[in-house]
């Protein structure tokens, strides 16, 4: 069980590295995306990739961007791993680390 955890925590990492730097590569810096984790499915056949995009007001967009690069993403990810099934790849914004930013900002508030 450890074993196969291990694997999937690797996977995580490089599809996280791989999509962040294809990311990088295919926006048009308008927003700043960064992908914060990547949460893979136990059999591998699906995987959501958690975004924080600054300014927020670009979220929306930023979004709806990458969703319509789910295809370039999927393909780019097939070219860097060697996987016999690549999983579908859908984003999401990362509400765990907005609200880690907003307690952090308020307690900066507080404490000023």
């Amino acid at each position: 069980m450890q074993n196969n955890s291990n694997r999937k925590f690797k996977i995580q990492e490089v599809l996280r590295e791989i999509v962040s730097n294809f990311i990088n590569t295919e926006t048009n810096k308008t927003s700043l995306i960064t992908v914060t984790r990547v949460d893979v499915s136990p059999n591998l056949s699906s995987c959501d990739i958690f975004v924080t995009i600054f300014p927020e007001s670009a979220e929306e967009s930023a979004l709806n961007f990458l969703k319509r690069k789910r295809i370039d993403t999927k393909n780019e990810i097939k070219k860097k791993m060697h996987m016999r099934k690549i999983p579908f790849v859908d984003f999401k914004i990362d509400e765990g680390e907005k609200n880690r930013q907003r307690v952090e900002e308020i307690s900066q508030n507080i404490n000023d």
